[in-house]
């Protein structure tokens, strides 16, 4: 116990001797929290929209005001010409054509139907198939209230008219925040833990690795005294970011018990710094363990469900988020901060990680090799 509490101590001094390391550590994943969730927003608003209305008819030009009041599309103006539209599109200034026939409410009256032209810049998808289906619900309700205009209220149909009535579940406001903050937040302290890990590394470059081989210390308290330090870090980190920014910031509240998220997270730390440390046993020098970790936090993120639903993946990358420690805190931290999960819901997420820390220490403490 005394080697260990000596390896730490001489640990925290090597650590806040460095102030640039002090502010990568603690300043820079509170400023990215703070400025990353206002990036990843899923809300498509702002939609260039250009109009072609050769009709300009009292029905075109309602549709035209529905269309603009909904809030989601941006009048970029009025085009005659669909080629002068279309050039438009192809310097990216406009991301939808819509285009209003001639004789739209002469053939409305007399028909009861009338077809309108769009034309979509799908280079990006998201944003074309969200602003193709904005456009298709505000047509529809705008259909519907015509023909209630021009039907005589007695021949309006009998027939049950079913709807679908919607509640939701833990983010009734369907604010983006709620379900991205938390999720950024465990990806900060994903790349911090890992990035800190790798100090074993500095002690090769600097030589004093061949010190600490000689001495009677043993593997396992050698990597011990490099985690603990950065565990607690990561844990004032997360602490900061939670409580501060998502709380105070952006009001969020956890419905679940933050005990609970807390034991997970301390679980979570010990796979991941372990993790990082594995990656410094093999690696020789600081450029050569960046490079791995970068490539290992990519993964991390892109395939931990932050971004792109799981369910939504191909089965082989469905394999490869089951492989991820980052997959299971961000679904255990959305599960006990927006649905107030208790243990019974997250305690294979609690098995799984647990075997990730077992895996990745034990791993990481046989590579080690000392050397007399």
């Amino acid at each position: 116990m005394r080697i260990l509490l000596l390896i730490l101590q001489k640990e925290f001094k090597q650590l806040f001797r460095s102030k640039t390391m002090l502010v990568l550590i603690f300043v820079v994943p509170i400023i990215q929290l703070l400025i990353l969730p206002l990036a990843a927003n899923f809300d498509v608003r702002n939609i260039r929209l250009s109009v072609i209305d050769f009709d300009n008819s009292t029905y075109s030009q309602k549709l035209i005001e529905k269309i603009f009041s909904s809030g989601f599309f941006k009048c970029t103006g009025v085009d005659y010409f669909y080629k002068r539209a279309f050039r438009r599109i192809e310097n990216d200034q406009v991301d939808l054509i819509l285009e209003i026939p001639h004789g739209f409410e002469s053939n409305f009256r007399r028909e009861s139907s009338q077809e309108i032209f769009l034309a979509v810049d799908a280079i990006n998808g998201t944003k074309a198939n969200l602003g193709a289906t904005y456009l298709n619900s505000i047509t529809s309700a705008f259909n519907e209230e015509i023909l209630q205009d021009l039907m005589p209220a007695d021949r309006y149909p009998t027939v049950p008219d079913f709807r679908l009535v919607s509640n939701n579940w833990f983010n009734p406001t369907l604010d983006y925040k709620f379900l991205m903050v938390p999720g950024i937040l465990v990806v900060l302290v994903t790349v911090s833990a890992i990035s800190c890990s790798f100090n074993i590394v500095k002690e090769k470059e600097d030589g004093t690795i061949e010190q600490l081989n000689v001495t009677p210390i043993k593997k396992h308290l050698f990597i011990l005294g490099k985690m603990i330090p950065f565990w607690i870090i990561g844990i004032i980190v997360f602490s900061i970011g939670f409580f501060l920014v998502a709380g105070w910031v952006y009001k969020i509240h956890p419905l679940g018990s933050i005990a609970l998220l807390y034991v997970f997270l301390m679980i979570f730390l010990i796979a991941l710094l372990g993790f990082g440390l594995l990656i410094a046993t093999y690696s020789e020098n600081h450029k050569q363990s960046m490079s791995i970790g970068f490539f290992f936090i990519m993964i991390f993120i892109l395939m931990s469900g932050l971004f792109t639903p799981i369910d939504n993946m191909p089965e082989w990358a469905k394999a490869i988020a089951a492989c991820n420690p980052v997959t299971y805190f961000i679904e255990v931290i959305r599960m006990i901060v927006l649905k107030g999960s208790a243990m019974n819901d997250i305690k294979t997420h609690f098995v799984i990680i647990a075997g990730f820390a077992i895996l990745f220490n034990s791993w990481a403490i046989i590579n080690y090799k000392k050397t007399s």
